[in-house]
C-alpha cells in the first residue's frame, strides 16, 4: 500500500505502485524517490510515516518525518519551523553515532517540511514497558550502560536533547542496543545561550525543573534519564511520583513487591533527579564514573567519548580498547617529527575521511615519502614504532575501539592471516576499486577494523600490506 501525506486528504490509503493519490491528486513520492506506507507516529510537532526508498534496488525502508503544525499563531508555528529544521542539522552532525538515527535527507514540498531518516526496527522502551512489565535493577544499570555514552557523546558536540523519554528510545531488533531518536527540540548550547531564558519544549513528566522555566543544560537530559529510569522500574507516570508539599520523590513506594533496588542504584537515580542543578549530576562522564568507582567497570569501558580536543594522553583510553594502555616502550609523538595534532583533530571531530587521508599523509612523512605517494611493504618496515604506535593508538582512542590497525590486525590473526576472509570481516572489496575511497564507509556505523582503509596500499602485490603491517606491529609490541 501506498500513503497519502497530504494533510488535507480524506483518503490516504492508496495502491502500492500510484504516483499520485486516487483522491486528492497529490504527488505520492515524495522528491520521487520516498514512497510512504503507514503513519506509525504523530507528536506536537511532527507525523512520522514508515516509508520505502525508491531509488535503491532493495527499496529498504526508512522514516519520514513531516512538519505538522494546525495552531493560527504565526511566531508558534515559525518557532516550530525552525526546532524542525535544527532537527536536520543535529541529525547531520551526530547520525554518524552507531545509536542515533543517520539523516538521509531534508527537504521541503508542497510547503511542507521533510526529514527523511534511517528506519531502526524495533520497540520503543515505552512499548517494551506496556508489553513485559516492569525494569529490573539490573535492566536499569544496562540502560545506563547503554545511554550515558551517547548522552556523552551529543554533549561533547554541544547539544542537548531536551526530550529524552523511553517512547524516544528505541531497542534495535538487530543487536539489542538502545537508540535514542527525536532531536526535534535538541538544543545547541554555547556558554550563552546556557544562561538565556528559551522556547519551553519536552515532556513534562520527566522535564528537569529548569526546563519549565526554558532553561536547559546537560544536567537537564541526566535529569530526564533519571526519570526514564523511575518510570521503568515503577511503571507510574514521574509525576505522580513527586511529593510537592515536602519536595521529595516517592517513587520506592511505588516499586512492586519483589522488584528491590539497591541502596547504590538508588542514590544514582536521587542524584540524577535532584531538583537544584548544584546537587545534580552536572555531565554523563561524572555519572560514568561514579558508577565504576563502585564496582561497576563495564560502564566505563563503554563510555569514553573524547570531549574536546585536547593533548591526548595513555590514561584517557578506556578498558574497551585494543589498546588499552602504551607499552612501556611507547608514548605519544614522532620518533622523526611529525606533527599529529591535524590527525587528533579530525579524529576527535568524527571526521573519518578526512582521517583516512590524513593518516596516508602522516605515514608517508613517518617514512620518508612525499605527501600522498603509495607506501609498498617494504615502506612498512621502516614505520617508526612511536610513530606507528601513536596513529593506531589515535584511532583507538576516538572511535572507542572500532578502528585501528591493532583491531585490523586481531581480525586479522583471527581469519588465519587469509586476506580474502579478511576483507569480508572489516567491509573491504578484493579488488581495486576505480575511485579510491569509493568503497568505505567513514563513519561508526562501518564493520569493526573498516579503518584506516588501505588507500595508501601499493604495489603489484598490494594486498600483502595486512601482513606486513601485522608483521610491523608484532615487531613494535603493539597489540
Amino acid at each position: 500500500m501506498s500513503y497519502c501525506v497530504s494533510p488535507g486528504c480524506k483518503r490516504q490509503q492508496n495502491t502500492a505502485t500510484v504516483r499520485f493519490c486516487l483522491n486528492c491528486g497529490s504527488q505520492i513520492l515524495l522528491k520521487d524517490r520516498y514512497r510512504a506506507l503507514k503513519p506509525i507516529g504523530q507528536g506536537g510537532f511532527g507525523k512520522t510515516f514508515l516509508a520505502l526508498d525508491e531509488h535503491i534496488p532493495s527499496k529498504p525502508n526508512c522514516v519520514i518525518k513531516q512538519l505538522f503544525f494546525t495552531g493560527e499563531d504565526t511566531s508558534t508555528f515559525n518557532k516550530v519551523v525552525l526546532l524542525f529544521r535544527q532537527e536536520a542539522v543535529r541529525l547531520d552532525e551526530l547520525g554518524q553515532h552507531p545509536q542515533i538515527p543517520e539523516l538521509l535527507a531534508h527537504f521541503e514540498q508542497d510547503r511542507q517540511l521533510y526529514l527523511v531518516q534511517e528506519f531502526i526496527e524495533g520497540q520503543t522502551l515505552a512499548d517494551e514497558l506496556r508489553e513485559k512489565g516492569v525494569y529490573s535493577e539490573e535492566q536499569i544499570w544496562q540502560l545506563l550502560r547503554d545511554l550515558l555514552p551517547i548522552l556523552d557523546y551529543i554533549h561533547a558536540h554541544r547539544v542537548i536533547h531536551r526530550d529524552m523519554k523511553p517512547a524516544n528510545i528505541i531497542r534495535r531488533k538487530s543487536d539489542r542496543k538502545l537508540i535514542l531518536i527525536d532531536f526535534g527540540v535538541a538544543k545547541l548550547f554555547t556558554d550563552t545561550t546556557l544562561q538565556h531564558t528559551g522556547t519551553i519544549v519536552g515532556s513534562p513528566d520527566y522535564m528537569a525543573p529548569e526546563q519549565h522555566r526554558g532553561k536547559v543544560f546537560p544536567a537537564s537530559d541526566l535529569y530526564s534519564l533519571g526519570a526514564t529510569c523511575i518510570h521503568l522500574l515503577t511503571g507510574v507516570r514521574p509525576l505522580e511520583m513527586f511529593d510537592i508539599i515536602n519536595d521529595e520523590w516517592t517513587w520506592r513506594r511505588h516499586l512492586l513487591h519483589g522488584n528491590r533496588v539497591s541502596d547504590r542504584l538508588g542514590q544514582f537515580l536521587d542524584k540524577l533527579l535532584a531538583n537544584s542543578l548544584k546537587e545534580r549530576y552536572q555531565n554523563a562522564i561524572d555519572v560514568i564514573k561514579d558508577i565504576a568507582a563502585q564496582a561497576s567497570p563495564a560502564l566505563l569501558a563503554s563510555s569514553t567519548t573524547p570531549t574536546g580536543l585536547v593533548s591526548p594522553t595513555p590514561s584517557a583510553y578506556n578498558a574497551q580498547t585494543v589498546l588499552t594502555k602504551p607499552p612501556k616502550n611507547h608514548k605519544f609523538g614522532s620518533e622523526v617529527g611529525v606533527d599529529y595534532r591535524k590527525l587528533r583533530d579530525l579524529l576527535a571531530a568524527g571526521k573519518w575521511k578526512e582521517a583516512d587521508r590524513e593518516t596516508w599523509v602522516v605515514m608517508c612523512q613517518a617514512v620518508g615519502k612525499s605527501p600522498s605517494a603509495y607506501i609498498f611493504s617494504i615502506d612498512i618496515e621502516k614505520l617508526p614504532c612511536q610513530d606507528l604506535w601513536t596513529i593506531n593508538a589515535l584511532w583507538v582512542k576516538y572511535s572507542k575501539g572500532h578502528f585501528g590497525f591493532s583491531v585490523q590486525n586481531k581480525i586479522y590473526q583471527e581469519v588465519d592471516k587469509e586476506y580474502a576472509s579478511f576483507c569480508d570481516r572489516i567491509g573491504w572489496p578484493t579488488h581495486v576499486p576505480t575511485i579510491a575511497d569509493s568503497a568505505f564507509k567513514f563513519n561508526l556505523k562501518a564493520p569493526q577494523g573498516h579503518l584506516p582503509s588501505r588507500i595508501w596500499a601499493g604495489g603489484q602485490q598490494w594486498w600483502r600490506h595486512a601482513g606486513s603491517m601485522a608483521a610491523r606491529l608484532e615487531g613494535c609490541d603493539i597489540s
